[in-house]
């Protein structure tokens, strides 16, 4: 590979090369000739260019007066302004995100975002703070920190209760939580809940979290780190666990739900001032992340259907993974009661500078906006039955 310097070099070196012109060579011995050929050239070649000019003006202003065709580049350049994005990463907790996408495409032949996925919330955090993207799902407790260091973001609805699980290798020899005392375990993120959930568990049995040795690690890589043993134990948003127990290396030690039931691992996160400025837009995006959500947990054939489009068209996953998921057992991941409520995000907030990774100095008030979410029971799923006849 060339070094840049080398290439900024080089071209320099090309532009300091002299240029052969032939009216420079004929300058030295018939100078007036030379400067009526290039007057004549320069005369001809404006006349040619205005003439073209002025017949691209006619044809536009008959084609847009009389004929009433629109520019088609127009037209998009309008639709794309229109459409903001919305980061998500191919794990259960931002399912919503892609269903609703592809839900709204298939009843209406389009969606008013675009979902953009990253495979690892470094990435993602990044895209969201350069405005890249004004939405995006995010691990509770980082856009909780953002908060406090003064980012302008409002939590305004979550992504999923559970749905995560810890997994060890088949053969170990860790079948209680106690036994993770000197392991490493795997984290999406020193900002995330999977990390609060292991601090809780650990207190919760006279433990800490100096015990165990945390590793950051993208969600995606968890699988081949507990394969090849690099760690001992794995912990973030499906599917990925599910991965290693279908795999057949993987086990279960826990599910969330059975140990800090209605776990939170990911919320949407807005820009403010997205929300001042695109209000309605906002609200459209909430109400169908809230009627995906009903419509996933409405009945396990949405669920199936689901699962085969997110893999294949966001995911790109194996379509066994989301089913076995969503459904082995049915309440492993679940789509609603999904509204922001002060008490959950209070004992995340405790247990973040308890542990070390939250100040504490922002209200609920401050990073959280419940005024787009409905009560659960008026929100209704969408009415439609997937692609399968």
């Amino acid at each position: 590979m060339e070094r840049k310097e080398d290439s900024a070099a080089r071209l320099s070196s090309f532009g300091d090369a002299p240029k052969y012109n032939t009216c420079a060579y004929f300058f030295v011995t018939s100078s007036s000739g030379c400067d009526k050929e290039s007057r004549a050239m320069s005369l001809k070649r404006t006349v040619l260019v205005a003439s073209l000019v002025w017949m691209a003006l006619i044809t536009g202003l008959h084609l847009a007066l009389n004929l009433n065709v629109s520019f088609s580049f127009r037209q998009k350049s309008e639709q794309a302004q229109s459409k903001f994005r919305v980061g998500f990463l191919p794990v259960t907790c931002h399912l919503t995100c892609p269903v609703t996408d592809f839900i709204n495409k298939s009843m209406t032949g389009d969606n008013f975002f675009e979902p953009v996925r990253f495979s690892g919330f470094p990435e993602l955090k990044e895209a969201f703070l350069s405005g890249y993207m004004p939405a995006t799902f995010i691990l509770a407790p980082l856009a909780m920190a953002l908060r406090e260091q003064g980012v302008r973001l409002k939590i305004v609805y979550l992504g999923h209760r559970d749905g995560t699980a810890m997994m060890v290798h088949k053969d170990s020899q860790i079948f209680r939580i106690e036994d993770l005392k000197g392991k490493k375990i795997g984290v999406p993120s020193r900002y995330s809940n999977q990390r609060l959930l292991i601090f809780k568990a650990l207190k919760e049995r006279g433990m800490n979290i100096n015990d165990v040795t945390l590793l950051e690690m993208p969600p995606p890589d968890m699988p081949a780190a507990l394969y090849a043993r690099a760690v001992d134990a794995i912990t973030s948003g499906e599917p990925f666990m599910a991965q290693t127990e279908l795999d057949g290396y993987g086990r279960v030690l826990y599910l969330t739900k059975n140990v800090w039931p209605n776990f939170i691992s990911c919320v949407l996160a807005v820009n403010e001032s997205t929300i001042n400025t695109r209000r309605a837009d906002v609200q459209r995006l909430v109400d169908g992340i809230a009627k995906s959500g009903k419509w996933l947990d409405e009945k396990t054939d949405h669920r199936m259907e689901a699962a085969q489009f997110v893999s294949k068209h966001y995911f790109n996953q194996d379509p066994r993974l989301l089913e076995f998921v969503l459904s082995k057992p049915p309440d492993r991941v679940k789509y609603t009661n999904l509204k922001p409520l002060q008490k959950d995000f209070e004992e995340i907030q405790a247990l973040g500078v308890e542990s070390g990774i939250l100040q504490g100095t922002s209200r609920f008030e401050d990073y959280a906006d419940t005024s787009f979410t409905t009560e659960e029971a008026a929100i209704v799923p969408y009415v439609w039955e997937g692609t399968k006849k």
